[in-house]
């Protein structure tokens, strides 16, 4: 316990985890934003929380393009098995100098283009990665993703539209060569999953409404063909 006191003492559970543990670090890619454009952190945490809740209860999740996993901790969160692969060695290691004992999740190097992850899962997703797979390949990544999943599980991809690419800053829609429209999205989709369910996002805020509008979008699908 701390020899410190906070004013009010609901706070001392803070002051004596900061000073038993020090602070919670972030990663490679979300310190960069935090520092660059603090509320677009914001928006992709939202992301993982949307995949959390859809994924809540799941045995075993997929995540596809972790990149520095900051959010991954979320699904996490709600899922009873994570494990996250990204194809750049450098995040991957990032991300195990941070791993929480207490938010337990594989994390590997993996290529997807290159062929599936082993092991078998209820859940697969990818968020902020299909947009950067040259339509060319574009099947074949999702073909390997997927091959892994149960017959009897979903899979939740995530992208920039189209139409926000107009608006995206610089440094947003770097290395950006698949963005789709909605219609677009879920026709790629469906030709993997008979059931295939689409969201807007606009900010932190997931919905329904006008696709030509929103900035993000989802796809969820369930029955694998």
């Amino acid at each position: 316990m701390s020899e410190r006191k906070t004013r009010e003492p609901q706070y001392e559970r803070c002051l004596d985890y900061w000073e038993e543990r020090g602070p919670e670090t972030m990663g490679i890619m979300t310190s960069q934003a935090w520092y660059d454009d603090p509320k677009r952190l914001t928006f992709t945490l939202a992301r993982y929380k949307f995949v959390a809740k859809m994924f809540a209860g799941r045995r075993h999740v997929l995540e596809v393009g972790c990149a520095d996993a900051f959010g991954t901790r979320i699904v996490v969160q709600e899922a009873q098995k994570v494990t996250a692969t990204d194809f750049d060695p450098i995040f991957i290691e990032d991300v195990r100098k941070r791993t929480s004992d207490r938010w337990k999740f594989e994390c590997r190097v993996h290529d997807m283009l290159g062929g599936p992850m082993p092991g078998d899962y209820d859940g697969v997703y990818a968020l902020d990665v299909l947009e950067h797979i040259e339509p060319a390949d574009e099947d074949r990544f999702v073909q390997n993703m997927i091959a892994p999943l149960e017959r009897d599980g979903a899979i939740i991809l995530g992208m920039p539209s189209l139409e926000s690419q107009a608006y995206a800053s610089p440094i947003s829609k770097e290395g950006h060569v698949n963005c789709k429209t909605m219609p677009d999205f879920k026709a790629f989709v469906q030709k993997y999953f008979a059931n295939v369910f689409m969201f807007s996002m606009n900010d932190e805020v997931v919905h329904t409404g006008y696709h030509k509008m929103a900035h993000y979008l989802f796809a969820l699908g369930c029955g694998k063909r």
